[in-house]
């Protein structure tokens, strides 16, 4: 196979522009390019808005029209970051864990309350595990359904009060929650009947 001619190719850290076939335009720091499958990545600004942020953008070059280089990067390219595999390793094992959860409490017929509770103490506590249909958190305390304060049982001490306290949050937080979603829908019906 031939070498790629100039202009098939960008080079790491090079700054390029180019607009979709979509109509949108990415501006972006090149971080890698595979000629063979024509996939460039780009490091753009944050659409968060956080300056210490960046969005990375993969983009198939099939479907883009009108690139440009906007400044080319001559000098080598700095190294690479080094990845801490033991920390990535960790998170993976997490997530796989929250998921498989997920899906066990779908499988075990727990009602959407009772997850969404589960979530909701999973993102203070991380100890906090599925038995059957009920919660587990610390070891230490068995939230029943219908998964109420008053079905938090366990041992009494600073760990139940914690977590009745995260039930009671949760439920009075869902229940404000409905009550601005009926006053906006009060308020729309109220508008249309206005406006009719």
């Amino acid at each position: 196979m031939a070498a790629p001619a100039a202009g098939e190719y960008f080079s790491i850290g090079s700054c390029i522009s180019c607009t979709t076939c979509l109509g949108q335009r990415l501006q972006g720091e090149v971080i890698a390019f595979d000629y063979h499958t024509k996939m460039l990545t780009l490091k753009c600004a944050p659409s968060s808005g956080k300056p210490n942020l960046s969005d990375v953008v993969l983009v198939n070059l099939a479907y883009v029209s009108d690139v440009d280089i906007v400044s080319d990067r001559t000098a080598t390219p700095p190294p690479l970051a080094s990845l801490n595999f033991n920390k990535l390793a960790n998170r993976a094992r997490a997530e796989k864990e929250d998921k498989l959860s997920q899906a066990y409490a779908i499988s075990a017929g727990v009602s959407v309350e009772g997850q969404q509770l589960f979530q909701t103490i999973h993102k203070t506590i991380k100890d906090c595990k599925w038995q059957e249909k009920n919660i587990v958190v610390m070891d230490e305390v068995v939230i029943s359904p219908p998964y109420r304060v008053d079905n938090c049982r366990g041992k009494e001490g600073s760990a139940l009060s914690h977590v009745r306290k995260i039930v009671e949050k949760h439920f009075r937080d869902l229940e404000n929650q409905k009550s601005v979603q009926r006053s906006q829908a009060q308020q729309t019906q109220k508008d249309s009947a206005l406006s009719a």
